[in-house]
């Protein structure tokens, strides 16, 4: 049983973070452990509703309470057991999702405090690796089928564990030098350092998944030769496609840039350095991205642009402006237009944020202005109301509201288009749907028979708990499709969507 009153003893804590002068003058991540006693007390807090929310609010699925229970009495192998039970990466999500289940939980109503579901998570996926590492699961037979999973994002791996597990032979494909997908190049250290990735890497390689990086699919490998070495083919490619903004007179300039080429760079330099290699946030061609000592403005208001805050502040910008085209959120729900359990549109303070640099709300580029060389000096940029107008976005510049912002450095921080146009697409005979993304039929397979998709491939930009949880129902319906024995867990279906007031 759940202690009854513990969500009236302990008040929601999490542990704090380190201090922002030393943090920001290294790559580490942001949050220390939280220790023992701070995790059983927040676990506590959990009541293990009659009906808990939470599931709902999370795809995958997660038995919150059951593990929270576990913490709560200091079973932490249990917990370990049951948190793997639903989910393959809980050290990814424990760190990078929003926490959508938290918003979902029964003590946010009415404005509340609700369980530090995540803070839980992250700490018990640590504690496997502490109490002895991530022990592999090998199948106890091979199936004789082969799976290509294209793309080494945590969709990918996940589903290449699962299949693995099951007794497929799996070989991931992945296009860059190293395992990890967005996971590797696209995250900060100081969010997900990559340890984590290497050690899961590790443990897929002992359960049999082969990797073979540097290999473009559809480039360095046809889908023909993919399609005649492997039995099925699960396309986890992402969704890459940078939204840009080309209507913007100045877009063209130098130092306009799309902002996961600027934390690709940065992370590259990490991973150099880590590695113990000189090494210079560059382009592929060669050209400097380092915002060291420039005015940097940030396009955008969600995670990524709050990554590149965080970068900036490390490489040693000397100011930064992040633009969002609406308002300021209110700090606590509105219930009238995000009721309890549904996903809140409320101001999120990231870490970055309290690192420094400045927020401008209901503000738009009018022009990205040129020094006179090509370059970008400054970014003229006006407020502006948003609006919906049969399904499209007007924005309307406020007159006499206009006015510049140094600008050595721009990053498009808007959002992205769907996966990447790409050989492999026409050559498996799949194309990009309304949204860039690749639909499914109900059992995940595309138009071309034995080709499967999950992932943000499939879903557009999402989270990464969607991402693993398509992973997992891809790889049941792939284990199926192979005539494999038994049930794969399957949390989702192609057509689920997020928790939303109807």
């Amino acid at each position: 049983m759940p202690d009854p009153n513990g969500f009236l003893r302990y008040n929601r804590r999490l542990p704090a973070r380190r201090p922002v002068p030393v943090r920001i003058s290294d790559w580490r991540e942001v949050y220390p452990p939280a220790g023992e006693e701070l995790v059983r007390e927040q676990a506590t807090r959990c009541m293990d509703c009659g009906i808990p929310f939470c599931h709902d609010g999370c795809p995958l699925g997660n038995r919150i309470p059951d593990w929270n229970d576990l913490v709560r009495t200091g079973s932490w192998d249990a917990a370990v057991d049951s948190l793997h039970a639903t989910n393959n990466f809980p050290e990814f999500t424990g760190r990078l999702c929003p926490a959508p289940c938290e918003a979902a939980c029964v003590l946010g109503i009415g404005g509340g405090a609700p369980v530090t579901i995540k803070q839980v998570e992250v700490e018990i996926a640590d504690a496997a690796v502490a109490r002895g590492g991530l022990d592999p699961h090998p199948a106890a037979a091979p199936t004789g089928r082969s799976v290509a999973v294209v793309g080494s994002g945590p969709a990918g791996l996940a589903a290449a564990q699962q299949l693995a597990r099951a007794g497929h032979a799996v070989t991931v494909y992945e296009r860059d030098d190293a395992i990890g997908g967005l996971l590797r190049y696209g995250i900060p250290d100081f969010k997900l350092e990559k340890q984590h990735i290497d050690r899961r890497i590790a443990q897929l390689a002992a359960e049999g998944v082969r990797f073979r990086t540097g290999v473009n699919v559809g480039v360095d490998v046809t889908a023909e030769q993919l399609r005649e070495a492997h039995d099925a083919v699960l396309l986890a490619c992402g969704a890459l496609q940078g939204r840009d903004t080309p209507e913007t007179p100045g877009r063209e300039l130098r130092g306009v840039h799309q902002a996961m080429t600027h934390l690709v760079a940065a992370n590259r330099v990490v991973a150099a350095a880590g590695g113990g290699r000189p090494a210079l946030a560059v382009l592929p061609d060669g050209t400097p991205i380092d915002a060291a000592g420039k005015h940097v403005v940030i396009i955008g208001g969600g995670d990524t642009a709050a990554d590149c805050l965080g970068v900036a502040h490390r490489q040693g910008a000397a100011g930064v402006h992040q633009l969002d085209l609406y308002p300021e959120p209110p700090h606590s729900r509105d219930a009238g237009r995000d009721p309890w359990p549904t996903w809140p549109w409320i101001l999120r303070n990231y870490p970055a944020h309290e690192e420094g640099g400045d927020r401008v709300f209901a503000a738009a580029v009018q022009e990205f202005v040129d020094d006179g060389t090509g370059q970008v000096k400054s970014v003229r940029i006006a407020e502006v109301t948003v609006e919906k107008r049969d399904g499209r976005r007007i924005v309307t510049p406020l007159p006499g509201s206009e006015r510049e912002l140094p600008a050595d450095l721009v990053l498009l921080a808007i959002g992205f288009e769907g996966t990447e146009r790409q050989p492999l697409l026409e050559q498996f005979g799949v194309a990009r749907n309304a949204r860039g993304a690749i639909d499914a039929r109900p059992d995940w397979q595309t138009d071309a028979d034995g080709v499967f998709v999950a992932g943000d491939m499939h879903r557009g930009a999402s989270l990464i708990v969607w991402a693993i949880a398509e992973g997992r129902a891809a790889a049941a319906a792939i284990h199926a499709y192979l005539g494999g024995v038994g049930e794969l867990p399957a949390p989702v279906d192609p057509a689920r969507q997020p928790l939303a007031a109807r």
